[in-house]
């Protein structure tokens, strides 16, 4: 049985055979002409020589890519009876450990939505608020410290310092103050999952199962550690239900809910599930947040008129607060949340999505049989001249009801799903706008931004690793007019 989904087509059906695409080597494809750091960017460069629609080959894999916003949101939508997670991204996944939510497929994972939707919603975000604000109070004097002392910052571990905070706070109740340590910690060996996921996820061959390379070597030993961390917030919330039963009923996080779900009678949640789902936390909870939030600052960086208003705006709402501190002054920052969209337009954190044909499909005129590997391309319908004026440039105005852009009163937020679309639309959106308005503003506020540079003083290069993250940048602040206190991460009174 074919389904045909409601996207404008013609009356010819067409066929993978049919589709444009760049040319093949014998065996290999186009295995060659793309290194995996960049594929992001091979993708998008033969989008503009071949369409909205092309296909290409890696050995023995064939890959159909596909860039139209509409026929994407189609697809996205259409899941997960229709398009699912690969079967490759399933086992590797597992294999890796973090086989939970985010890359299940069936009745498991509409059983661990459930859960992980309920721990992430807007409730359970604005209950954590004051947490959140204690976290960047912390990463606040993080860097002051560095801008009194003319310190070079990091940007992106540092940032990634405080998403792992941040996210172990919400979903696990721990408090593992990453930002203050000085010591070796969980992040050092998390950000070493995803490229190790994304090269296996696109390999020719399993390779792994037969033989370890070095790489895989190195992988496993950071795995061992991210799993002992994770038995250990798993231990720490047994023993919270043990002191405190009444949280059975009423969890207050992510983890003790999952908990609670796996020693109920006739629980379908297993203890591998409760496992893989708090590391799969801990990896989006990471990666993908920071990674806009550097691109973020380096934009503003880049465009004083923007940051000029963002900073207005931001006095403004915070008036003697170093940051947020009140949940409501979040939707009052709409600049920080048009540079956040604009950025997410221009660098999206995930700009691949791969998906599989769950059952035999018609896309558009395109027929799709079961098992046809995907790939969204999220980009280059973001930055089209015909969809967005002035496409290449940081212009957050676009954003902004009453600014009387073009933008706004369009399609414009039809055409971004930095969240994805659908039923899989990412549970954990909410938190993630939360911590970038937090950040920006709390730069905005307590610092001005001397310097975002990278190793060779150009742009930032792009690196894909499943997801895509800038590379080299380095951060110099100075103090702003009214400066975060070391005593407590108020401003200083003058």
């Amino acid at each position: 049985m074919v389904v045909r989904n409601n996207v404008a087509s013609s009356s010819s059906t067409r066929h993978i055979r049919d589709l444009p695409g760049p040319w093949n080597l014998p065996l290999l494809g186009s295995a060659l002409r793309i290194r995996l750091e960049t594929m992001h960017q091979s993708l998008e460069q033969w989008n503009r020589e071949h369409g909205d629609v092309f296909r290409f080959r890696m050995a023995r894999r064939e890959f159909v890519v596909i860039s139209n916003p509409e026929t994407i949101a189609t697809v996205l939508r259409d899941r997960p009876d229709g398009f699912k997670r690969t079967r490759r991204l399933e086992e590797t996944a597992r294999e890796l450990g973090f086989g939970g939510v985010f890359s299940a497929n069936g009745e498991p994972w509409k059983r661990q939505r459930r859960m992980v939707q309920h721990g992430l919603d807007p409730v359970h975000v604005k209950a954590f608020f004051p947490t959140l604000v204690k976290v960047t109070q912390r990463f606040a004097l993080r860097w002051h410290r560095a801008a009194v002392s003319n310190e070079t910052i990091d940007l992106l571990p540092d940032l990634m310092r405080y998403t792992v905070d941040v996210t172990a706070g919400l979903a696990f109740g721990a408090d593992i103050n990453t930002t203050e340590s000085d010591q070796e910690v969980i992040q050092t060996h998390l950000d070493k999952l995803f490229p190790m996921l994304f090269k296996r996820l696109l390999a020719p061959v399993r390779y792994w199962q037969y033989v370890k390379l070095p790489s895989d070597r190195r992988v496993g030993r950071h795995l061992i550690e991210v799993k002992k961390a994770v038995d250990g917030f798993i231990r720490a919330a047994r023993l919270r239900l043990e002191q405190h039963p009444e949280l059975r009923e009423r969890p207050s996080n992510l983890i003790e809910a999952m908990i609670a779900a796996r020693d109920s009678p006739d629980s379908q949640v297993t203890d591998d599930e409760v496992a893989s789902n708090v590391l799969t936390m801990l990896l989006a909870g990471e990666d993908t947040t920071a990674n806009t939030l550097a691109w973020a600052v380096w934009f503003l960086h880049r465009n004083r008129d923007a940051m000029k208003h963002a900073k207005a705006e931001t006095l403004t709402v915070l008036g003697d607060d170093a940051f947020p501190s009140r949940h409501e002054q979040l939707n009052q920052l709409h600049t920080i949340e048009a540079c956040i969209n604009e950025t997410m337009r221009l660098k999206p954190a995930a700009p691949l999505l791969v998906l599989e044909a769950a059952r035999n499909v018609v896309i558009g005129n395109l027929e799709l049989p079961a098992g046809t590997t995907v790939i969204c391309l999220m980009r280059p319908a973001a930055i089209d001249e015909r969809r967005f004026t002035d496409a290449q440039t940081f212009r957050p105005e676009r954003w902004l009801a009453g600014a009387g852009t073009v933008e706004v009163d369009s399609s414009a937020k039809r055409v971004l799903m930095p969240f994805g679309a659908g039923p899989r639309l990412c549970p954990g959106r909410y938190l993630a706008l939360a911590e970038m308005k937090m950040v920006i503003a709390m730069v905005l506020r307590g610092f001005e931004i001397e310097a975002v540079t990278t190793p060779d003083a150009t742009e930032p290069r792009e690196r894909m690793a499943f997801t895509m993250s800038p590379v080299g940048l380095k951060l110099r602040l100075r103090e702003g007019e009214i400066p975060i206190n070391e005593a407590g991460g108020e401003p200083v009174t003058r």
